[in-house]
């Protein structure tokens, strides 16, 4: 029995039939369309999964995993910047906003024994451009001294500025231009320029630094003794060299934090040490003398011809340097000739003391006991000695001379005579004793000690030995040979030179310098003794006549000397002289080199110590000698 398929009404719906690989769907009017097998969808089909490439959950997984990396570099990255290397960065950040601002110590005064000023600091200002900020500047709404809108930039910077310093907004708007942080504008300017530049209220882009200058008021006096300081206020020559550690003081600094624009970030001062000043160095000089015998001695230079001379007035009772003078002006103020660094003449340059020289002889003839004043001799104009011939200056016969004419006369043959019969070594000795061939003790740069000859000279050559009884065959300062009378004047006591008095701080406080430790040399009758014959020395029959300084006696040697210059032979015409010979005070040493007038000391330079004797003891008020002379007899 067969099965029986119920029929279906036409347009129920598509009825589906296999018919050797052909399906067939219904078409209107109940017809069946063919299509190829090949394109026939099977009937039944196995599910498969396709990947389609914008699958969203793929490609959230990877944000996540991309997200979870950086947070963590991130992470990371912070921990050690805050963490590991927090405080180093920390401090790095702010070392490269702090600024450290030097404030100078003010430098100290250089005053003379009386209070007055010959050395001191003014403050003055140094303009600085930051060309890098001024770039960055805007005029915003504000005009410049002509009523002009101030421009951005450096011509704004220029219009402001440049009224203020005298420049042209052209030219100064040059020197803006630029990438440096640090162009000076103009150096040397006073506080009232400093300030109106202030008032512009341009300071981030127009600094302005502190700094001093160093003048000198009374100009050229004491020129070469006081020395110069250099741009970066250090010490050069003469006292300022010397005593700088004294004068300098110590400079502040003020380290602070600034922005951006090189303004100081307000209430971030980390620190800030006070400058120290230095302190008023108080010399002996007499600023009042010392220019009376720079004056004395350019006139003498002008009537002599000389080349330069030198002069020095030595407190007799202290050792103090009353006045240290050269002819010719040296101004500190004046930069432009090194002559300003060289220092004093008198105490760098040496020459043969001549028979200045002669006193060092006749002391050490009267404390070895080898002569008395009144000793008696006959003096040639020639005398001979082991093989070595000596002449006076000037030809005479045979002369009754006592030891103290010898000396009077200056003679080099009487010298001779009387110190042949004093050991070469005791002649040595009392050279070393009047401090020849050591530097004073007024330590002062360049200053020379000297030249003495070889201890054992006597066992190499016959000359020497003898040339310096009066004064040659060694070499002096000015200083030196001043000291030598200072000594015998002194009561035989060699005192230290003296040229620092003291020390003074800000608030008036004064230190004195210690006056060091005498040394007796000869004894006190001795240097009375020698004293005398000194004094018969300027009298009408000595050669220092022309030094007599009316009211005062006065006991001095006249000298010529010789100087070795260049290859060739030059001369020193001298005169060292004590005021008052009776009680003295005052030792004036004058030199004179290479005068064309006269060489000889009694000439030249005897008058010139008169007058810079005289002007010292009535400026100082001493009174006129009153004793009388008691002079040892000159000839027999």
């Amino acid at each position: 029995m067969s099965a029986t398929r119920p029929a279906r009404s036409r347009g129920s719906g598509p009825v589906r039939t296999q018919d050797r690989g052909v399906t067939r769907r219904p078409t209107g009017g109940g017809r069946t369309a063919r299509r190829p097998a090949s394109t026939a969808r099977p009937t039944t089909r196995t599910p498969t999964r396709r990947r389609e490439a914008g699958d969203p959950a793929r490609r959230q997984r990877w944000l996540i995993v991309l997200a979870a990396i950086v947070l963590t570099v991130f992470v990371g990255r912070l921990v050690q910047v805050q963490v590991v290397q927090g405080a180093a960065l920390a401090s790095d950040a702010q070392q490269d906003r702090l600024a450290t601002q030097v404030t100078p110590a003010h430098r100290g005064n250089i005053l003379d024994r009386n209070g007055t000023v010959l050395a001191t600091s003014v403050d003055r200002y140094t303009i600085i451009a930051d060309q890098d900020a001024i770039q960055n500047f805007r005029g915003n709404s504000r005009h410049d001294a002509e009523g002009e809108p101030v421009q951005d930039g450096a011509l704004g910077i220029a219009q402001l500025l440049g009224p203020v310093l005298g420049e042209s907004k052209e030219t100064l708007a040059a020197k803006l231009n630029g990438e440096d942080r640090y162009v000076k504008l103009k150096e040397g300017v006073v506080p009232e320029v400093q300030r109106a530049v202030t008032e512009l209220d341009l300071r981030a882009y127009i600094p302005t630094e502190l700094s001093s200058k160093r003048t000198y008021p009374s100009g050229a006096v004491a020129g070469p003794i006081l020395g110069y300081v250099n741009s970066a206020m250090d010490g050069q020559g003469g006292v300022e060299a010397a005593y700088d550690d004294v004068l300098a003081g110590t400079d502040g600094t003020r380290t602070y934090e600034r922005g951006r624009d090189g303004v100081p970030i307000p209430g971030s001062e980390i620190e800030s040490v006070a400058a120290v000043p230095g302190q008023d160095v108080c010399l002996t000089i007499d600023a009042d003398v010392q220019w009376k015998a720079e004056e004395l001695l350019d006139d003498a230079v002008r009537d002599t011809g000389a080349s330069y001379a030198m002069a020095i007035v030595h407190d007799v009772r202290t050792g103090e340097v009353v006045a240290m003078a050269d002819s010719g002006d040296v101004d500190p103020n004046d930069r432009s000739t090194s002559a300003v660094a060289d220092g004093s003449r008198a105490v760098n340059v040496v020459f043969e003391p001549g028979s200045t020289g002669k006193v060092i002889a006749m002391a050490a003839a009267l404390e070895g006991g080898y002569w008395k004043p009144t000793d008696q001799f006959e003096v040639p104009d020639t005398f001979t000695v082991d093989g070595e011939t000596f002449r006076d200056s000037h030809p005479h016969p045979v002369e009754r001379w006592t030891l103290a004419g010898i000396l009077a006369q200056s003679s080099n043959t009487g010298t001779v005579m009387m110190g042949q019969e004093i050991p070469w070594a005791v002649r040595y000795d009392y050279l070393r004793k009047f401090g020849l061939g050591e530097r004073t003790a007024l330590g002062l740069p360049g200053e020379s000690a000297g030249l003495l000859p070889d201890e054992n000279i006597d066992e190499i050559e016959n000359r020497t030995p003898y040339t310096v009884l009066f004064g040659q065959g060694v070499a002096v300062s000015a200083m030196q040979a001043t000291q030598v009378f200072s000594t015998i004047a002194n009561g035989g006591v060699h005192l230290p030179a003296r040229l620092l008095a003291g020390t003074q701080t800000t608030d008036g406080v004064r230190t004195d310098a210690e006056p060091g430790e005498g040394e007796q040399v000869v004894s006190e009758e001795t240097a009375d003794d020698v004293l005398t014959m000194m004094e018969a020395a300027t009298s009408e029959d000595g050669t220092g006549s022309a030094a007599q300084v009316p009211g005062y006696r006065v006991a001095g040697k006249t000298g010529t000397a010789q100087m070795f210059e260049g290859g060739g032979t030059t001369y020193v015409a001298s005169y060292i002289g004590v005021a008052p010979a009776d009680d003295p005070r005052y030792t004036v040493s004058v030199f004179l080199k290479s005068p064309r007038s006269s060489i000889f000391g009694g000439v030249v330079a005897a008058p010139v110590f008169s007058d810079l004797m005289g002007y010292t003891l009535r400026k100082e008020g001493v009174p006129p000698s009153d004793e009388p002379v008691d002079q040892f007899p000159l000839t027999w």
